[in-house]
C-alpha cells in the first residue's frame, strides 16, 4: 500500500504542466522577463517610477500595476516594457496618484 502511494506521488510530481500551470523553464523565463522590464523602466523612466510600478510576467504577458505621478510616467513605463524582447503584450494597470 505504501509503495503504491509513493509511486502515485512520484508520478504526480512528474506530471506535465497544464494549460494554466507553468513549467520550471517557463517560470524561470517569466522571472527573467520581469527583471528585464523592471530594469528598462528604471533606465528609461527613473528609479523612483520603477519603485512605484510592480511588474508581473506570465508567458510573455507583462502586467504593470502601481501608482505614478503622471500619465507621462505611466506611458513611458509601458513603452519601456514593450521594447523588451520576449514581451508579447503589456497590460497597463498603472494608476495616477490622487493629489493632496
Amino acid at each position: 500500500m505504501i509503495r503504491i502511494l509513493l509511486i502515485a506521488l512520484v508520478l504526480a510530481g512528474c506530471a506535465s504542466p497544464t494549460k494554466e500551470q507553468r513549467s520550471a523553464g517557463e517560470f524561470s523565463d517569466d522571472a527573467a522577463l520581469t527583471a528585464k522590464v523592471k530594469s528598462a523602466i528604471a533606465t528609461d523612466v527613473g528609479a523612483r517610477t520603477a519603485a512605484a510600478v510592480n511588474v508581473d510576467s506570465y508567458r510573455g504577458v507583462v502586467q504593470l500595476t502601481g501608482f505614478v505621478d503622471s500619465d507621462e510616467q505611466a506611458s513611458k513605463a509601458v513603452t519601456a516594457a514593450k521594447k523588451i524582447s520576449g514581451v508579447r503584450s503589456v497590460k497597463n494597470e498603472i494608476r495616477l496618484k490622487k493629489g493632496p
